[in-house]
């Protein structure tokens, strides 16, 4: 096997531990967060039924529209906030944190405070 093919393995491993804990239902909507190298993107789900109910990203208009940002935290914690504000928009106020198979550190932390400070629970 290749060494990418191990390190896609790990990852979806990562991905499973955490995922069969966490679980998005109406009342409390699943926060999925991905990161690239460059981007870093947020859904807010509902498991029961599929659907995504708020998302944003680096790519999104209004991060295209903000000022550079000084670094990609910067970045994440902007795409945090913008994607609590369209959750409470949409009523949603409490959600559960899935933080895929990232550790919760640097660019998936920031994100998340920016989220809390906005005003979204977890």
């Amino acid at each position: 096997m290749s060494p990418l093919s191990l390190k896609k393995q790990a990852s979806l491993k990562r991905k499973r531990r955490v995922r069969k804990k966490i679980f998005g239902t109406q009342e409390r909507p699943r926060l999925s967060v991905f990161r690239s190298a460059r981007h870093i993107y947020a859904q807010v789900v509902v498991d029961t039924t599929g659907h995504t109910m708020a998302s944003a990203s680096t790519l999104d208009k209004e991060a295209r529209e903000h000022p550079k940002f000084e670094s990609k935290v910067e970045a994440a914690n902007f795409v945090g906030r913008l994607v609590a504000r369209k959750a409470i928009e949409k009523g949603i106020s409490k959600v559960v944190f899935d933080r895929n198979s990232f550790s919760y550190h640097g660019r998936v932390q920031a994100m998340a405070t920016g989220a809390r400070e906005e005003g979204l629970n977890f």
